[in-house]
């Protein structure tokens, strides 16, 4: 390969980032950025525009793009190729009593032996249901069902071109198997009553969709946690935790994973591999919530909290701010458990807040040990792993090494590395991270000791506060 440029497209909830980089080393040349509307359904075009906007002047010597898209939404088409409705975005919660009817209807263990997940109000299966009871009539115009990077992938190919995807945004959906690497129609005209629109044919993680008609190739793309994990290039034993506005805990697998509690969704990844993946609403919002409470900036709001002891004397805080998805308590409150006059300061509040934002997500990496994935070291990424003191707790808590990538857009990069593995024509994507060294934080054998009695606290307090068995996971 010589030193064709190619870019890589992170097309998200809030915005579209661009990144155009080296395709043999990695190395980010140029980047671009435009942002998106507020809302939970948005006009495709919107982020056509976008697009334009972000990559203007920026595509010069590119000789592939890719696609990352936010995962799960509903783009519907008519026979004529025009959008029948606004897009429902994967945080429209609309269609919350549809996936409640769905996973009653079919059963959980059917859900997740079929598809590898249960449905929730964010999958694409339960947003179909909700167009079929509420808006019938314009589901009866739906000729063809796409995922916002189809979608944009398909518009990059030109008039004419036959829509595409990738496993791994196909996996979701909730009607596609990750296990077989098939659609389950049968699903699908279940949940839309009866309807059955065409879907995008399902390419393989280096094959092309084809090229735009300036001739710049157009890789398969994928949903945004697959190309994040693409840019960090995961390997076995790596597991991602993210603090972002919610938290996300996902590693690669050889494996599918099928999880009828519906706490770990069993979708594929880019590579051909799979890509088990926990969840939960509250992560770095529990950082800046606490640090509004107590009135003042993060930076010092770190200070607070590298000032406490280890357990924060006691002081264990259930940040369920928003009700909590890992575990299941949707209707729960935020709780503090173990106050005394002694331990009630600032310092240990704001341990306190640190420590149970990361024990949630520590329940996310047994709930994905429990699936068989190997945990033997955490990369933290996300903004709230700015935080010095979530970065220093992290070890402590989740009792493996810690480590910190460099700051990046890896949803942009990860679309990037696999356009530059479609330009390639390779049965493995480049290795571009090859040059970068990070040291581990580890856990000192003290530090494991004091991670597991904090989180045998929080697990305590989640069954005081909420019925939930604390007994602890397996080591």
């Amino acid at each position: 390969m010589s030193s064709e440029l190619v870019a890589g497209i992170d097309s998200s909830t809030q915005s579209t980032k661009v990144v155009v980089c080296d395709a043999n080393t990695g190395e980010i040349v140029r980047t671009g950025r435009a942002s998106h509307p507020d809302g939970t359904e948005v006009a495709p075009a919107v982020w056509w525009d976008a697009f334009r906007e972000a990559t203007d002047g920026l595509l010069d010597g590119v000789g592939a793009i890719g696609i990352g898209g936010q995962q799960h939404g509903m783009v519907t088409l008519d026979e004529a190729g025009e959008v029948v409705r606004p897009a429902l975005l994967w945080n429209d919660t609309r269609s919350a009593k549809a996936a409640e009817d769905l996973g009653v209807e079919l059963g959980p263990e059917n859900w997740a032996k079929s598809v590898g997940s249960l449905p929730v109000a964010s999958f694409t299966v339960t947003k179909l249901r909700w167009m079929a009871e509420n808006e019938p009539e314009l589901a009866d115009r739906v000729a063809r069902v796409l995922l916002p990077h189809d979608w944009l992938t398909w518009r990059l190919l030109g008039d004419g071109a036959e829509p595409v995807t990738d496993r791994g945004d196909a996996s979701g959906t909730g009607y596609f198997s990750p296990a077989t690497g098939e659609y389950r129609k049968d699903l699908l005209a279940h949940a839309f009553g009866g309807r059955t629109p065409e879907l995008p044919k399902v390419i393989g993680p280096a094959e092309a969709a084809g090229h735009t008609p300036d001739g710049i190739l157009v890789s398969a793309g994928t949903g945004d946690n697959m190309a994040a994990a693409l840019g960090l290039e995961l390997a076995p034993g790596d597991v991602v935790v993210s603090l972002g506005t919610s938290g996300t805990v996902f590693g690669v697998s050889e494996t599918a994973s099928a999880d009828p509690s519906g706490i770990v969704a069993g979708f594929a990844d880019a590579t051909g591999r799979f890509l088990p993946l926990a969840c939960t609403l509250n992560a770095a919002r529990v950082l800046t919530a606490t640090s509004a409470m107590l009135g003042v900036e993060l930076a010092e709001f770190d200070k607070l909290a590298l000032a406490a002891a280890p357990g924060s004397s006691g002081l264990t805080f259930l940040p369920y701010l928003d009700g909590e998805r890992t575990p299941n308590l949707p209707d729960a409150n935020g709780t503090l458990f173990g106050l005394t006059r002694a331990n009630m300061t600032p310092e240990n509040l704001a341990r306190a807040a640190v420590e149970g934002m990361l024990c949630g997500l520590a329940a996310g990496l047994d709930a994905l040990r429990e699936q068989g994935l190997e945990v033997r070291r955490v990369l933290l990424i996300g903004g709230g792993a700015q935080s010095a003191a979530a970065r220093a707790v992290a070890p402590l808590v989740f009792g493996v090494p810690v480590v910190i990538p460099e700051v990046a857009e890896y949803v942009a990069v990860g679309a990037a590395r696999q356009a530059a593995w479609a330009l390639a024509s390779s049965t493995e994507p480049p290795r571009w991270q090859e040059q970068h060294g990070y040291t581990p934080l580890e856990p000192t054998e003290a530090d494991s000791a004091e991670g597991r009695r904090i989180r045998q606290r929080h697990l305590e307090a989640r069954e005081l506060g909420h019925g939930i068995s604390a007994k602890p996971k397996e080591d």
